[in-house]
């Protein structure tokens, strides 16, 4: 999409992919709360994304080379080492991972807000013509 609106609406759509997978990994974290020995996980991708995005947008042709970045951005699934303090082995912390599942479910309502409002201004736009 970036002939037609730039980048906006394909990093509000990666960010979106990358929220989901993150809530998926919580929940999964949650899931398993309860499994000996189960070593809790979780998605990173902001830094990624802002080191490509700051680096492409150094470079010749920052439009083109910004919308690669977005694209070629992989999330990286991470398992945390920290000792349990359970006897199971099991290092799951509730609190952080219903913290992380509300901070996660408002980023992605933030999102898809983002992404309805730019759409809107794009149908504003086709309708003056």
């Amino acid at each position: 999409m970036f002939g037609f609106y730039g980048n906006g609406i394909t990093l509000t759509e990666k960010m979106l992919d990358f929220l989901w997978g993150r809530q998926t990994v919580t929940l999964n974290n949650i899931a398993n709360d309860d499994t000996p020995g189960f070593k809790s996980q979780y998605i990173s991708f902001e830094n990624i994304l802002g080191e490509k995005l700051k680096d492409a947008s150094a470079g010749w042709r920052p439009m083109k080379q910004v919308e690669q970045a977005i694209n070629s951005t992989r999330a990286s699934l991470h398992t945390t080492r920290a000792e349990s303090t359970r006897l199971d082995g099991n290092n799951v912390d509730m609190d952080q991972e219903q913290v992380d599942l509300a901070r996660t479910a408002l980023e992605y309502q933030y999102m898809v807000a983002s992404i309805g409002n730019d759409i809107s201004r794009l149908q504003s736009a086709v309708r003056s013509f």
